[in-house]
This record gives C-alpha cells, structure tokens and sequence, in this order.
C-alpha cells in the first residue's frame, strides 16, 4: 500500500491456478480498505472485536491456509504474510489478531503427526473457527496433568491475543510429572475456562487480548498437539521453522503499520495543501525538512521490506525442503528473520513518531486519529522487544551460535 510496499515473497503454485495469490491479495485489499473506514472510531470505542473477525470471516481470510482437501483455500505462507501486511496497514490490531489466527492454527501441521492435523484443519473450516491464545513461554506456565481419560489444564495466561472473540485456544502448558512444554488446543466454551478482559492496552485494542484462567479443564490427548521442547533429540529442523514462521507475522505485522502511517500522513499533507486556508504556513509540501522527514521514513520502511522479502523466501524454501531441512539451514532462517524483526521494529517506530511531527500540532486531534499507528507499533514492540535478536544475529555473525527456539508472544 503506498510508497512503501513492495513485493512480498516468492511466488508460489497458487499464483498460477484457482484463486491464488493475486485474488487474496486483492481480497485483501478490499478488506483493509472496509476496515480503514471506520478504523479511528472502532479503535477509539475499544469493543471487543466481534464484527472485524466477522468481516475476515466473510471475506474467506481465516481459512487461507488450511489445505484445500480440507476445504480450506489452500494458499501458502507467502500469501498469508501479504494478507497480514494489507490488514495491519488499516488496523494494527486487527492484524495482529489475524497473524496470532494463522500461526495457531497451523501449529498442529508443524507439532502433530499429519492424520490428526488433517481431523483438526477439517473440523476448523467446516466451523470456520477463528484462533486466540498463545505458545510461547511464560513465569508462571501453565500445568498439564494425567488424570482418566485424558489429562487435565490448571494455571492462568496473563496475556493472550484472540482469546475475546476465539473459538479455540492454542496454549502451552507443562507437563506436570515431566516438565515438558506441549501445545495444547482448548475450546473455550469448556467448564473451567475463565476469560478476562483485561488487558486495558494503550495500543492494539482491539486485538481481543486478555487473560485467561484454566481451572481443572479436561482435555483429551487428541487435545495434545505435541512437544515444544528445544532438544534437539525432539525438536526436528521442520519443527524447529515454528519459531521464525510466527516471528515473521510480527514483521509483516510491523511493517503493515510503518506503512499504513505514512500513507495516511501523506494523503493528509496533500489533502492539507490542496485545501490551504490563506492563514496557514507556507506549502509544507516544498518544505525542505519535510520532503527529507519522508524521504527518510520512505528509504527506511522500503529497506526492512526487502529485508523483510528475504525473509519470506527463505522460510518458504525451508518449508519446501520438509524433513530434507537441516540444523544449519534453519539456523540461516532464524536469523534472517531477526534482522527483519529489528530492521521492521525501527522502520515501525520511527514512522509511527516522526509522522506526528510532520503533520504537525494537527496531529493531536484525537479525530484525525494518527495516534493509533504509534501507540499501536509502540505496544506491539513492547510485548515482541528486538534486542535478544540483535544479540542472536551478533553470536550467528560472530561466533556462528545456533539461535535459540523462542516463539513469538
């Protein structure tokens, strides 16, 4: 969208038969544009999200990843990280709730043997289930303990995005005689399921996060997606791609907003000037420091998105090569993917700030809304901070250490 956006991945099989790449891409777009409408009164309102997810769903967005013999669209990563950028351009939060959606709903292709992934995904969009949760690690885990039939969920997640409005959580919670970390999936209509709203976020809303508490929940071990253990005894090179196939939604998510925000600031400033009240300052638009504040953000955006472009291409390849998919090879995309996280988080702040100063004292006005983009990005990168992985790109660079398996928030 704007000056800003460039291509986003490789192109796959689905660009060239059915509905592919192109057609989500433009469904997409539409959809942004619908949300874009309302964005500033929906997100200053803060209600819990219901039509937006409603509006997705409509739209065919929250199966796009599930395989077509499954009855989902059967569109590939690439697309769906297109597909979040389009969205969190016009909603931050909205993004962020559709990124969380596809990257707990195909936890299961990544975590569980195949059969039970398929019984999963085909129950998924037959009901046209709409994600929440979360499974990276907490302080205080979640306990998953043996009991007949099953086992049962004890504990509470203090944050959880999509847990508002989800029709499953995927969590993570521990083994309680083992201490091993599992993939748990919970409907959250079970007794003993307790969502909280709570969240009370100065940004992103709208991305139905709260906290949820787990009270002697059965679950079944059809339930029990798989192990997130970094041993490498039990965590393939495949499994392994979990990590920085998640963490690129938050890129993709990052970027959406750096270039949301400067494609409303410049049609604002453009707007501003063909309508120029004799009163007002000179044309901003011949402003030196201006025209060098967009041209700035312009170069720096652009540049985290062609990082960011070969990012995606090599998480598809590692998805392509499958069980072939080495150690060394993910290690090379785990940190590619960081330095598109760091260069995505600057490119995010930075626009998100500096638009503000060049719209002016106007930008103040809560109706205009051009807030929502900053505290937006500045609470998204709160909860994803980008230092570990500049130390993890320095000890690749330098001493040639694997990444740790960390999974995004």
């Amino acid at each position: 969208m704007g000056v800003a956006t460039a291509s986003s991945g490789p192109a796959s099989e689905s660009d060239r038969s059915g509905p592919g790449r192109a057609h989500w891409l433009r469904v997409a777009r539409e959809t942004a544009d619908d949300l874009a409408t309302d964005a500033t009164a929906r997100e200053q309102a803060g209600k819990v999200p219901f039509d937006e997810v409603f509006r997705l769903r409509e739209a065919g967005l929250l199966t796009l990843l599930i395989p077509a013999e499954s009855e989902g669209v059967g569109a590939d990563w690439p697309t769906a990280y297109a597909v979040v950028r389009e969205i969190a351009a016009a909603d931050g939060a909205i993004g962020q709730l559709l990124g969380c959606h596809y990257f707990l709903s195909w936890s299961a292709r990544f975590l569980t043997e195949p059969s039970r992934a398929a019984r999963l995904e085909r129950q998924y969009a037959a009901e046209q289930w709409c994600w929440g949760g979360g499974l990276a690690r907490q302080e205080s885990p979640l306990t998953l303990t043996r009991a007949r039939g099953g086992h049962v969920l004890n504990g509470r997640q203090s944050y959880s995005t999509g847990v508002l409005v989800a029709d499953r959580l995927a969590v993570r919670a521990v083994r309680a005689d083992t201490g091993e970390p599992l993939a748990v999936v919970v409907d959250p209509a079970r007794h003993g399921v307790g969502i909280d709203g709570d969240a009370d976020t100065f940004g992103q809303r709208l991305a139905a996060g709260g906290s949820v508490e787990f009270d002697a929940v059965p679950v079944a071990a059809d339930d029990v997606l798989g192990s997130l253990s970094a041993d490498e005894d039990i965590l393939s090179p495949l499994a392994a791609l979990t990590s920085p196939v998640g963490r690129l939604l938050s890129v993709q998510l990052r970027l959406g907003m750096a270039e949301g925000v400067l494609d409303e600031a410049r049609e604002y400033s453009r707007a501003s000037r063909s309508s120029r009240h004799p009163a007002w300052p000179g044309d901003s638009s011949q402003d030196p420091q201006v025209l060098a504040a967009y041209g700035e953000l312009a170069i720096l955006t652009r540049s985290a998105s062609a990082l960011t472009d070969q990012a995606v291409e090599a998480v598809h390849r590692g998805l392509t090569r499958g069980e072939d998919l080495t150690y060394d090879e993910y290690a090379d995309i785990s940190v590619l993917v960081a330095m598109a996280e760091a260069a995505a988080s600057r490119a995010a702040q930075e626009s998100t700030s500096r638009a503000l100063d060049i719209v002016g004292a106007r930008s103040a006005s809560s109706r205009l809304g051009f807030d929502r983009f900053w505290r937006n990005a500045r609470t998204h990168t709160l909860y994803e901070p980008v230092a570990h992985r500049l130390r993890d790109v320095g000890d690749y660079f330098l001493n040639g250490a694997h990444p740790p398996f960390v999974l995004p928030v």
